[in-house]
């Protein structure tokens, strides 16, 4: 642009800002609460390039500032823009295993997306939707590439858990050249992705592909393998991997400790939804794996684990659906488009609630829930308001069928079988920056340490991981410093 030019035509130059995000089809609620379809359909070829030249190609690159695994965001889009899926879709891969499930459930509002330029307008470009049509197209077109593998370098490494951080580490390590087993303690890979995210959230069938991509890769699968019981870590270590990696996640369902909890036909949101999506409870009679409910079903909670719940009691025949949370609705940590899904489809929402008892009918079944009301504190220094219970304002809420989502912890088996292994007094596995634990050639990522994150979380706490145990198999040294206690 020449110096000459005038102000006027300098504006003319520069890119005009579009504000219009292009919206996600999807199944109407009225159709969709009777199956467990897909919700969300994707874009279409025409719609995903639209919503691509949104983006503005920022040099500072927030987006991928704000993605954990750090994707080329802005390379990938632009390979959209041009219409070149391959390139978009090799983009993605260099830093992800896992596109067509990152896409789906990953909370890009909170991450790459709160990141963008657009954002402070509102109207962030839709990375994620992006980056599901170009793994669909991917995987739709039979166009999935093998990445190059490095020289083999001799050194095995185990992984423990095929869920999101399990399929992470497997698919780098193999990837630069290392012999990987990764060990399942299900008959089937996937972890949460497989028993605890519905199909209208997460189609199998993508889950399974991901999976078959990393086991491409080299990655040796071993279902059916419990670590703990089956081997100890201390045995895989000393009989044939020179590393190991835990990511076992957190299976562990937490309760309320209120009376009457143990009463017939009250769950935990783990039980429901592993028996209804990984035992296919939502095809009897097609798969003899029924799951027992009744009328009038509460749902205790208000993460995205509460809203499956809920929303797989809607399509799996329940009159009324409430969900009890003990905050307002402004607080809930579930993503913000599954509150609305969930209020689409008909479920009541009860804010500043909590259980105090689940009564009964006499006959060891619930047949009730006896609350009472909470008011939210002012903001601590975290800037989290405290719910408290307000006295004298207990109520009573019929029900036959309670689902209680209040978060999970990490199975305490590994921790048990391993005395070494130094977990925190939520039975955590204790890490350093780079995953490492107190346990020699012991690293851990997901859920495990965390006790409960998001996918996406996971996949980077898996790739920090990966990447120091591949800078200890590949250093010569045999000798490796665990972080102090």
């Amino acid at each position: 642009m020449s110096g000459s030019e005038k102000p006027q035509e300098r504006a003319k130059s520069k890119k005009k800002v579009n504000l219009n995000r292009v919206p996600m089809p999807k199944q109407e609620p009225e159709e969709r609460i009777h199956n467990f379809n897909e919700v969300a359909r994707g874009y279409t070829f025409e719609m995903a390039v639209e919503e691509a030249r949104r983006c503005l190609n920022c040099k500072k690159r927030n987006c991928e500032r704000g993605c954990p695994v750090s994707i080329d965001i802005p390379e990938f889009i632009a390979a959209i823009q041009k219409g070149d899926l391959e390139v978009a879709a090799s983009v993605l891969k260099r830093k992800t295993s896992l596109p067509g499930i990152c896409g789906r459930v990953c909370p890009q509002e909170v991450q790459c997306e709160k990141a963008c330029t657009l954002s402070k307008k509102k109207a962030p470009v839709a990375i994620g939707r992006l980056e599901r049509y170009v793994a669909d197209w991917e995987r739709l077109h039979n166009m999935t590439t093998i990445p190059e593998r490095g020289a083999p370098t001799g050194k095995r490494v185990a992984v423990v858990g095929s869920g999101p951080a399990g399929l992470t580490v497997a698919a780098d390590l193999a990837i630069l050249g290392h012999e990987v087993t990764m060990f399942e303690a299900l008959h089937v890979a996937g972890g949460v992705l497989a028993y605890g995210i519905p199909e209208f959230r997460l189609p199998k069938e993508i889950v399974q592909q991901e999976v078959e991509y990393v086991k491409n890769l080299g990655v040796e699968l071993l279902p059916d393998t419990v670590i703990g019981i089956n081997f100890s870590i201390d045995e895989l270590l000393n009989t044939r991997y020179d590393a190991l990696f835990l990511g076992t996640g957190a299976g562990l369902p937490m309760f309320l400790g209120v009376p009457g909890e143990d009463l017939n036909m009250v769950y935990s949101a783990n039980e429901f939804l592993t028996r209804t999506n990984l035992m296919k409870a939502y095809l009897y009679p097609e798969y003899a794996t029924p799951i027992k409910m009744g009328r009038k079903v509460t749902v205790i909670g208000g993460g995205n684990v509460a809203m499956d719940a809920a929303r797989c009691a809607v399509r799996l025949g329940a009159d009324s659906v409430t969900v009890v949370y003990r905050r307002s609705r402004q607080e809930m940590p579930a993503r913000l488009e599954e509150i609305e899904n969930a209020e689409e489809e008909g479920i009541v929402f009860f804010f500043l609630a909590t259980p105090i008892a689940m009564l009964s009918d006499g006959r060891a079944n619930v047949a009730a829930l006896e609350c009472i009301r909470m008011a939210l504190t002012e903001p601590d220094e975290s800037g989290r308001r405290r719910p408290v219970p307000i006295e004298g304002s207990e109520f009573i809420i019929e029900t036959d069928t309670v689902i209680v989502s209040l978060g999970t912890s990490p199975n305490p088996l590994i921790a048990s079988t391993t005395p070494d292994l130094k977990t925190s007094r939520w039975g955590t596995v204790v890490v350093d920056e780079k995953g490492r634990t107190s346990k020699a050639r012991v690293w851990a990522g997901g859920d495990i340490i965390s006790g409960g994150a998001t996918v996406i979380s996971a996949m980077g706490e898996a790739r920090r991981a990966a990447s120091a145990m591949h800078e200890y198999l590949t250093s010569g040294s045999k000798k490796i410093i665990p972080p102090s206690a």
